[in-house]
């Protein structure tokens, strides 16, 4: 069963249907995790059986991150909110049960400030007004809080008492920061950015390394999960000193500094310039000296390190929901390290690049699911995949028909098949009720496998077990 304590769904969003944004509301967290588990095990257990899905102890308020898109209704009444699914209309939202519940009060308070400073917000049919969105981004293990204003122009009037009276009503924010965005794009922040008041971004602790978020800065939006994310991750490199690392897609370089104790190189490659200014900072406060990292294509870099000669003993890679492209995988696959560790936050794109893998020398040992997005349908899968080698492994010919073997019986083993069973139907079956169930739909068994004793008469497979039985042999294509 999924790890999780019992959490009864009683608390009923009021604008769920028209935001969109949680598309579990109407299950009960268990039923969640439910509906993941099957989900990761419907397109991953053709590669490995999947472990139980690790949920949380507390699925609400995770957010760490909340911003709101402000307007005007058609009464003139100013609102800030979240673009409902697929539009840019703005459902009025004051509370949201999966955001941080400081960040939704400071929203409401800047909502309450415009309009008694008299601000106007921004009409994006016209490309005019002020105040376009509101970020806000909070450490949960620091405490430290910071409050983006993304304006549609520089000008902000009565900026310092504005300032002043939102500082005054939550003296608990370390820095305030207006981003200027006055491009027609969905993009939500702007290129320009002028600090007013504190350092300009906050510090959070991540699996006991600290990290600094800028405005742009990409950090999970869920800390409690992602360190179990990550604890996981590093769980299945199994480094032990020596290993050298490569974090692809590394962003600010959260995953190869958690990583960095326990190997004896890392590197970290990303395309973005700013997050790997901040990568380096991260290194740089955390005192890791066995880490670098570039600015650069991963796929690119791998290949020019496989041109020198160089070698890899781990890959990290956590791509967007994308998944990654050929080009990238052709060349991890040609670089060819020991181990890849794929986070993914999209169990259908990671199920077509293990696909490449693992007809390109690699085979899946281990998948962990992690829910860091409870009520929503979004799941993320661990999973660690080892390389085959050639000269570990002895070619031998046999001979199927001496063995009576079919075509058939090569596609699952007996526990791949008892492994599916168990993890999408919850049955445990025997090896003698798979072999029954085959024997019915004409796949030949081997001599006596199908055989009791002399005298003995065997239990015939019950007619759920069947059924799930026969659902395990269309899966894998062998009926």
């Amino acid at each position: 069963m999924p790890q999780t304590k019992s959490t009864k769904n009683t608390r009923i969003c009021p604008v769920s249907r028209k935001c969109g944004g949680c598309q579990l509301m109407n299950m009960t967290y268990e039923e969640q995790l439910r509906f993941k588990q099957s989900k990761v095990v419907k397109l991953l257990s053709g590669f490995h059986r999947v472990n139980s899905i690790i949920g949380m102890e507390e699925p609400f308020h995770y957010r760490n991150k909340v911003q709101a898109a402000f307007g005007r209704t058609r009464g003139g009444e100013i609102i800030s909110g979240v673009y409902q699914s697929s539009t840019h209309n703005i459902v009025k939202t004051d509370f949201c049960l999966i955001e941080d519940k400081k960040a939704d009060e400071i929203i409401l308070t800047v909502r309450k400030l415009v309009k008694s400073f008299k601000l106007t917000v921004y009409d994006e049919k016209n490309s005019r007004g002020f105040l376009r969105h509101v970020l806000v981004k909070r450490g949960f293990t620091t405490g430290e809080i910071m409050v983006v204003l993304v304006t549609g122009t520089s000008v902000f009037p009565s900026k310092n008492a504005f300032v002043k009276e939102l500082l005054r009503l939550h003296p608990d924010i370390t820095t305030i920061v207006q981003n200027i965005n006055n491009k027609f794009t969905s993009m939500v922040l702007g290129d320009k950015e002028t600090v007013l008041f504190g350092k300009g971004y906050i510090e959070d602790i991540l699996c006991g390394c600290r990290f600094r978020i800028s405005p742009k800065s990409f950090y999970q939006i869920n800390p409690v999960q992602t360190e179990v994310l990550y604890g996981k991750a590093v769980e299945f490199a199994d480094l032990t000193g020596k290993e050298r690392v490569i974090d692809a897609y590394c962003g600010i370089g959260t995953i190869g500094i958690v990583a960095s104790c326990g190997a004896g190189e890392v590197i970290g490659v990303e395309v973005n310039p700013d997050a790997v200014r901040d990568a380096k900072v991260n290194a740089k406060i955390n005192e890791i000296e066995n880490i670098s990292f570039y600015c650069a294509d991963a796929g690119e870099f791998m290949v020019s390190m496989k041109e020198q000669g160089e070698k890899c003993d781990v890959l990290f890679m956590d791509p967007p929901r994308a998944g990654s492209d050929k080009k990238f995988l052709s060349c991890a696959v040609s670089l060819a390290p020991e181990k890849i560790v794929y986070i993914s936050c999209n169990p259908e794109t990671q199920q077509r690049d293990l696909y490449y893998l693992t007809k390109n020398g690699y085979k899946v040992k281990k998948i962990q699911p992690v829910d860091m997005f409870p009520y929503t349908s979004h799941v993320e899968t661990v999973v660690l995949l080892s390389h085959r080698r050639p000269d570990t492994h002895i070619d031998i010919k046999l001979d199927l028909s001496e063995l009576d073997v079919t075509a058939a019986e090569t596609k699952a083993t007996y526990q791949e098949i008892k492994n599916y069973v168990l993890d999408k139907h919850g049955l445990k079956v025997s090896s003698l009720y798979i072999s029954q169930v085959k024997a019915k739909c004409g796949i030949i068994e081997r001599e006596n496998y199908n055989k009791g004793k002399e005298g003995h008469r065997l239990p015939k497979c019950p007619k759920e077990k069947e059924e799930a039985i026969m659902d395990a042999l269309k899966h894998f294509n062998m009926i």
